[in-house]
């Protein structure tokens, strides 16, 4: 009887008696479609670029240990896989070359942002990390922890990659 009685109502009737009878998936509830949206953004987390205001990880033996961007080099949106940007140093470790408050470069080794590879692939890394670098390119610290794509090279970093214990 629901579902006679449903064929007979204009849409705004149909959304508001939808939970009558079997869902059959054309007519849902207000709720049941609330709920879907978030379920989907949830899945779908968005990746950005690293911008004003993001903290990256130090992974070398700089003396910091966090930093937050204050600008891209280069680029309007923001900085990617091996590019440098500008930061200010958070926390940092009591005798290192760095202090807590200083303005430095870094260039960006792991990102959260996925970027395709030549042969198809993507690479993805689960955090944000950072080489601390002089004006010239080269780094401050003398090791560089963790994995650092080859990606580097193109970007002309050769210098990080020799310090990487493990390149992906």
């Amino acid at each position: 009887m629901a579902s006679c009685f449903r064929s007979k109502l204009s849409t705004v009737g149909r959304s508001l008696l939808g939970s009558l009878g079997n869902n059959s998936g054309l007519f849902r509830t207000s709720n049941e479609m609330m709920e879907m949206m978030t379920c989907k953004h949830v899945l779908t987390q968005q990746r950005t670029f690293i911008q004003m205001g993001t903290k990256l990880k130090v992974v070398d033996n700089s003396g910091a240990k966090l930093v937050a961007c204050i600008q891209a080099v280069k680029g309007k949106k923001g900085a990617r896989l091996g590019d440098t940007i500008i930061a200010s140093v958070k926390e940092a470790q009591p005798r290192g070359k760095v202090k807590k408050g200083d303005v430095v470069r870094g260039v960006v080794v792991r990102a959260a942002m996925q970027r395709g590879r030549c042969d198809g692939s993507e690479i993805r890394f689960d955090d944000n990390a950072v080489v601390l670098v002089n004006k010239e390119g080269e780094p401050i610290g003398t090791r560089v922890f963790g994995p650092v794509p080859h990606e580097l090279r193109k970007k002309k970093h050769v210098k990080i990659l020799t310090l990487a214990e493990h390149i992906a």
